[in-house]
């Protein structure tokens, strides 16, 4: 079947379908460098700008792919959703191409967060959108690691037919449920960016906390938020913003005193997620300080000669995620990712999730003191058939950090098309050396190859 690859970026969906058998007749994308590589990688030009696009202009096709950007929905964005000024329309543009060509089938991703977005109203419309132009819709929420790919991530896709869909099941997850980010990984590969001076002060001042802590104490179970360490302004039943009057009679962060200073300068000693213009915190936020305060109470002793360390740090480097409870407490041995939430530290089955990350945000491989490289990232996105990425670190992370998840857009894609009878897709074998980068024991129907002429696609 034909297929357009709409905010195509690096190509996943592309990739995915002409593995499945299927032609690209077209492909639009904004960014300039990415359409560049798209033509360098696949031979095809992409159109620059869906909006200016008239839809007479784009080839007659059955399936139409679309990643539509994300950033209006997402739980770290504004949330603007449809009233973003950059992105906020553009499901627009895909109805309307949708809406003029009537593919058989349309398949869309976006972040998990979509459904939630403006209390589930964006959703709604979505759908009466799709459905008033004759598509059946299912959707639901899936993550890389279910199928044997070491990267929790969890995006919505969406599947739509001019049909029934009432066949249609999604794509069980693997049997194999464990998974190792060392498969995606080379051993100490020469374009590993290494960690600098401060980064790794930083992770070694982690480390001083864990080291002191004794055996037999747990962390709060939430992320630890240092800044709550001896602070006492209000939390529960009114904030800071609502205590204006009285703030001066608190302890800001750090236990820092707020007597003697004026409003603007109390909220500057405050932690940033307690300068909020609002009466009230929400739930998850008032448990989150809680359990900091009352852990720092119950164990000053070793704490208090330790703090002074972590005050000198960004205030995202201030706090720390712990999820590898149970384990050796080593950070070195982890993975680890600077996010604006704070040090992420993660058991070596899986890499965080890939965004579309500063390069601050890349992976750690801990034990081998780097960040994860492009071309590793790439595995981790089953993007790893690419011959080209972009040329600077930075843009390669980001692109990468956009793209959709080629191995699970197959799964997904090949559940489909069969469900409807377009059962000539198929999927190659899977195993232990394929291009996916990562050892796999699930098992598929062999078919030739399509290499897209480039290096050998695997997957």
């Amino acid at each position: 079947m034909r297929f357009v690859d709409l905010f195509a970026g690096l190509g996943g969906f592309h990739l995915a379908l002409a593995e499945l058998g299927h032609e690209c007749v077209f492909a639009c994308e904004k960014n300039s460098s990415l359409r560049e590589l798209y033509r360098a990688n696949f031979g095809i030009e992409p159109h620059s700008d869906i909006r200016a696009l008239n839809q007479r202009d784009v080839p007659p096709h059955e399936i139409l792919c679309a990643g539509f950007p994300c950033q209006p929905f997402s739980k770290a964005g504004e949330q603007e959703g449809f009233a973003c000024p950059d992105n906020g329309d553009l499901f627009e543009h895909v109805m309307r191409i949708a809406a003029y060509h009537k593919p058989k089938y349309l398949l869309l991703e976006n972040v998990a967060n979509l459904k939630k977005h403006n209390g589930g109203a964006t959703w709604s419309s979505m759908e009466t959108a799709l459905r008033a132009v004759g598509y059946s819709i299912e959707s639901a929420k899936l993550s890389p690691h279910r199928y044997g790919i070491p990267q929790i991530r969890e995006r919505l896709f969406i599947v739509a037919a001019r049909g029934n869909l009432a066949e249609f099941r999604w794509p069980a997850p693997d049997s194999v449920t464990e998974t190792s980010i060392e498969a995606v990984l080379e051993k100490h590969p020469v374009d590993a960016r290494q960690l600098s001076n401060r980064v790794s002060h930083c992770l070694d001042t982690w480390q001083q906390f864990l080291d002191a802590m004794p055996a037999d104490v747990e962390l709060p179970g939430c992320p630890l938020w240092t800044m709550e360490f001896g602070a006492t302004y209000p939390y529960e039943y009114q904030t800071p913003w609502t205590a204006r009057s009285s703030i001066s009679r608190y302890r800001g962060s750090f236990g820092i005193r707020l007597a003697g200073t004026d409003w603007q300068r109390a909220m500057s000693l405050l932690p940033s997620h307690a300068r909020v213009r609002q009466p009230q915190f929400p739930d998850w936020k008032i448990g989150f300080v809680r359990r900091n305060r009352e852990f720092y109470t119950a164990n000053r002793s070793w704490i208090d000669p330790w703090l002074p360390r972590i005050t000198q740090f960004p205030s995202s480097l201030q706090k720390l995620e712990w999820n590898c409870r149970g384990e050796v407490r080593d950070i070195w041995q982890y993975v680890v990712q600077f996010r604006a939430s704070g040090v992420r530290v993660k058991r070596r089955t899986t890499s965080p999730s890939l965004i579309a990350m500063t390069t601050t945000q890349v992976p750690i491989i801990a034990w081998e003191s780097r960040y994860m490289s492009p071309r590793e990232c790439s595995r981790l996105q089953s993007m790893d058939a690419l011959k080209y990425l972009p040329k600077s670190d930075a843009a390669a992370y980001s692109a990468l950090g956009n793209g959709v998840n080629v191995r699970v857009v197959k799964l997904v894609a090949r559940a489909l098309f069969e469900s409807s009878g377009d059962s000539n897709s198929f999927m190659p074998r899977v195993g232990p050396t394929t291009g996916d980068g990562f050892a796999s024991t699930r098992q598929h129907s062999t078919g030739s190859q399509r290499t897209l002429g480039l290096e050998a696609s695997k997957l």
